[in-house]
C-alpha cells in the first residue's frame, strides 16, 4: 500500500510514521500552550485587567504572531543537541525512535505537571529527553554513555536554563523596588479590590507586558517543536524538504560559489594532505561529534574535498535551482552541506581561524549555507502557531491559579505583575538573540517570587517546594523517559514495522 504525501509516494509504514510524528509534534506544542503560555495571562487575569476568556485569546494570538516571525535559530539549536548520525539519518528506524521518544517524554511530563498545577518547564523537559536519547543511542552503538551528547551546546543551553530564573527573581524584585522609588502612585502598589479592574493607565501597562511575554514565548518556545517537525519532514519526505526549495533562481550558483570560497580560504590549512570523498565524509562526521577533537590537516582537507566535490557536482549537473535536482541528489546535497556547515561552525566557535578576514568570510559562507538546510516553511510555522495558540486558550486555568494565588502569601499587585512580566519579556528576547531556548515558566514564576520577596509579602512554602521539586526532578525523570522510550521505540520500528 502506497501513500502520496507532500508530493512523495511513501510506503504505508513510512506514511503512518510521518502522520503520527507530525501529530505528536503538534500535540507537544498544544500542551506547551496551556502549560507554559498560561504564565503570560496569570497577571492580567488576577489583577482583573482582562477577563479570562479575552486574556487567553489575546495571548494565543500574540503567541501565533511570535511563532510566525521567528527565525528558526532556536529550533536548530535544539537539533544541534541530537546525535549527529541520527540527524543525518532521521528517516531511519533509529531516527523515528529518537523523534517519538523526545515527543512522548515531553508530553508525559508536561501533562503530569500541568494536572498538578505545577509550573514546570517544557524547555527542561525536552532538554532532558534529548540527553536521555543521546545516552541510550551512544550506549547501544558501543561508544559509552557520554559520547552521544553535544556537551558544548548542552552547556550553553543548560546555563541559559539555569541562569534565566535567577535573572527573573533578582531583576523583577529590583524593578519593583525601583518603581517604588520613582513612581509615587499608591494605586500601582495595591492589590485588586473584588472584581474591579485597575485604573486605565495600569490596565494599558499590564496588557502591554502580557502581550510582550506572549509574543516572546511564541518566538522562543514555538521553535522547539518546529525543529523536530523539520527532522520528521526531512527524514520521511526528503524530496520536498531536504533543501530549501523557496530560494531564488540563482540558489545553486550561490551555493557553488560559497563552497568554492571555502576551498580557497582553507587551502593553506590543509597543506599537502588530500583525502577521498568517503574519507572526507567519515572525517567530518567524526569531527562534528561531541567527542571530535581538534582539527588536523586531514580535517581541513576533508572540508575542502567535501566542498570541492559538491561544487563540481552542482556545476556538472547543469542545474539552476534545487528543484532541478533529483530526490537522491537533494538528499546527498543536504548531508554534504550539513557536514561542511557544522564543521565551519565548530572551527569558528572555537576561534580556530585566526585570520580575521578568513574568519569573517567563513562566517558569511556558513550563514549562507544554513539558509539551504536550516529553514522553516511558512506552513510549519502556522501549524505550530495554531497548536500553541489553541493550547493557550483551552487549558490555561490550573497554572494560572498557581501563579496568581499560590506563590506569594498576599494577592498579586499591579506593580508586581508588571515587574515580573517586563523582566520575563526582556529575558526571553535576549535568549532569542543568541538562539538559546529558555523557560517562560521558570523566568516568570521566579519573577513573581522575586517581587513577593522584595515587597515583603512572603512566599508560600508548600508551593515553592512543589515547584522546586518539579524543577529538580524534570531533568533526571525526562532523561530516564527519553532513554527508555528511545529503546522501546527502536525495537518497535525495527522489529514490528521493519523500518531500518
Amino acid at each position: 500500500m502506497v501513500m502520496d504525501l507532500f508530493g512523495e509516494s511513501l510506503s504505508f509504514a513510512a506514511g503512518f510514521f510521518l502522520l503520527l510524528a507530525l501529530a505528536l509534534a503538534l500535540s507537544f506544542e498544544f500542551v506547551n500552550g496551556f502549560h507554559d503560555t498560561a504564565n503570560a495571562v496569570a497577571t492580567v487575569i488576577y489583577t482583573n485587567t482582562l477577563k479570562p476568556s479575552f486574556a487567553v485569546v489575546w495571548s494565543g494570538c500574540w503567541n501565533l504572531i511570535g511563532v510566525l516571525v521567528s527565525t528558526g535559530g532556536v529550533a536548530y539549536s535544539v537539533v544541534a543537541l541530537l546525535p549527529v548520525e541520527l540527524v543525518l539519518n532521521s528517516g531511519s528506524g533509529a531516527g523515528f525512535a529518537m523523534i517519538f521518544a523526545l515527543l512522548i517524554s515531553a508530553i508525559i511530563w508536561n501533562v503530569g505537571t500541568w494536572y498538578l498545577g505545577i509550573p514546570a518547564s517544557s524547555s527542561h523537559t525536552l532538554f532532558g529527553a534529548i540527553i536521555g536519547v543521546g545516552m541510550a543511542n551512544s550506549i547501544m552503538t558501543g561508544h559509552g554513555w557520554a559520547a552521544g551528547i553535544n556537551w558544548g551546546k548542552a552547556q550553553d543551553i543548560g546555563m541559559a536554563l539555569i541562569v534565566s530564573p535567577l535573572v527573573g527573581f533578582i531583576c523583577a524584585g529590583l524593578l519593583l523596588l525601583l518603581l517604588k522609588l520613582l513612581v509615587k502612585r499608591e494605586d500601582l502598589y495595591k492589590a485588586p479590590e473584588g472584581k474591579n479592574p485597575p485604573p486605565l493607565w495600569i490596565r494599558i501597562c499590564l496588557i502591554g507586558t502580557c502581550t510582550g511575554v506572549s509574543y516572546a514565548h511564541g518566538s522562543n518556545d514555538g521553535q522547539k517543536g518546529m525543529g523536530l517537525i523539520m527532522l520528521i519532514l526531512v527524514g520521511l519526505a526528503p524530496g520536498a524538504f531536504a533543501l530549501n526549495m523557496n530560494l531564488g533562481a540563482d540558489s545553486v550558483q550561490t551555493t557553488t560559489t560559497e563552497l568554492r570560497q571555502v576551498v580557497t580560504t582553507l587551502q593553506s590549512q590543509a597543506g599537502t594532505t588530500t583525502v577521498t570523498q568517503d574519507e572526507a565524509t567519515a572525517e567530518l562526521t567524526a569531527f562534528i561529534k561531541p567527542t571530535g577533537g581538534k582539527p588536523t590537516e586531514k580535517t581541513y582537507a576533508a572540508i575542502i574535498e567535501q566542498s570541492q566535490t559538491v561544487a563540481d557536482d552542482l556545476t556538472n549537473a547543469n542545474v539552476k535551482t534545487f528543484g532541478d535536482l533529483t530526490r537522491d541528489q537533494r538528499i546527498a546535497l543536504r548531508s554534504d552541506i550539513y557536514l561542511v556547515g557544522e564543521s565551519l561552525a565548530k572551527l569558528l566557535k572555537k576561534n580556530l581561524i585566526t585570520d580575521a578576514t578568513a574568519a569573517k568570510q567563513l562566517k558569511k559562507t556558513n550563514s549562507d549555507l544554513n539558509t539551504v538546510t536550516k529553514y522553516i516553511p511558512t506552513w510549519v510555522k502556522v501549524a505550530v502557531a495554531l497548536a500553541l495558540g489553541l493550547g493557550t486558550m483551552i487549558g490555561w486555568k490550573r497554572i494560572v491559579v498557581t501563579v496568581g494565588e499560590k506563590i506569594g502569601k498576599a494577592h498579586l499587585t499591579y506593580a508586581q505583575g508588571f515587574s515580573a512580566e517586563i523582566i520575563a519579556y526582556a529575558t526571553i528576547q535576549a535568549a532569542d538573540n543568541y538562539n538559546l531556548p529558555v523557560s517562560t515558566t521558570h523566568v516568570l514564576s521566579s519573577g513573581i517570587a522575586g517581587t513577593m520577596a522584595a515587597n515583603g509579602s512572603g512566599l508560600q512554602r508548600d508551593t515553592l517546594i512543589s515547584i522546586l521539586m518539579a524543577w529538580v526532578l524534570t531533568l533526571p525523570v525526562c532523561i530516564f523517559l527519553g532513554a527508555s522510550l528511545f529503546s522501546a521505540s527502536l525495537y518497535v520500528t525495527l522489529h514490528i514495522f521493519g523500518v531500518q
